[in-house]
């Protein structure tokens, strides 16, 4: 039975990920802030025999993913994906709203903390079958795409993603480890707000398809949602 980690686990793209991936019966790892309060995941978790287990992650905190860093220490995980993020407010994201703060933590999130995920568990990546690490990245950290402007956090942040991405492609393909970032399309989720072309079920089946498709040879690619390559 394969295994993937999901962090972000408790809504949006990141349960429905659990969701599908627990479907396909695969044993998911499911991370999150606060799992006795994620009250979804926890329902998905009841009825998914035994396929899905809940762990305590901040993806901020070091004492967090060391603790479980040790708890699966020896144990393969074929996907390791890096869901969590956040956007930042949409009222700070223009020319002249920009906030020092705010752009920290955004960047804090979207960028060291991917990072991070994926200096504690490459090992565990190293150890299985698949060995696939998946970015949530977006179009939007495209610099050729960028034809508007604004959203100066949430652009600047998965710009630098997807230069993380790309450097660990090169130093994890001595471990046979594909990285690869991910663009799950407009979605109607609390991010993406109401008026997203995608469901977040099209959304992940898509990613999902895509990163059955992947190989050791797409590691380092920006992957649109149709299985293209988004340029840099």
């Amino acid at each position: 039975m394969p295994t993937i980690l999901i962090t972000g686990a408790n809504r949006g793209i990141g349960l429905e990920l659990v969701r599908q991936y627990a479907a396909d019966g695969w044993n998911v790892l499911a991370c999150c802030r606060s799992p006795e309060n994620a009250h979804d995941l926890n329902k998905l978790a009841q009825h998914s025999n035994g396929h899905i287990t809940l762990h305590l992650l901040d993806v901020t905190q070091a004492a967090q993913r060391a603790a479980l860093a040790a708890q699966l220490k020896g144990q393969a995980i074929d996907i390791l994906f890096n869901s969590a993020g956040v956007s930042g407010s949409w009222s700070s994201q223009g020319f002249g709203q920009c906030q020092e703060k705010e752009w920290l933590d955004v960047l804090h999130i979207n960028v060291v903390t991917p990072m991070l995920m994926m200096q504690d568990f490459a090992a565990n990546v190293a150890l299985s079958e698949r060995k696939i690490i998946a970015n949530m990245s977006s179009k939007m950290g495209s610099i050729a795409d960028n034809t508007s402007g604004g959203s100066y956090l949430y652009r600047s942040s998965k710009a630098a993603l997807n230069m993380v991405n790309k450097s660990a492609a090169h130093d994890l393909a001595r471990k046979g480890i594909a990285v690869v970032a991910l663009h799950p399309g407009w979605v109607r989720t609390d991010m993406g707000g109401p008026n997203g072309e995608l469901s977040v079920e099209e959304s992940v089946a898509a990613l999902k398809r895509n990163l059955a498709n992947v190989t050791f040879a797409d590691s380092g690619r920006l992957i649109d949602i149709d299985g293209s390559t988004i340029p840099w």
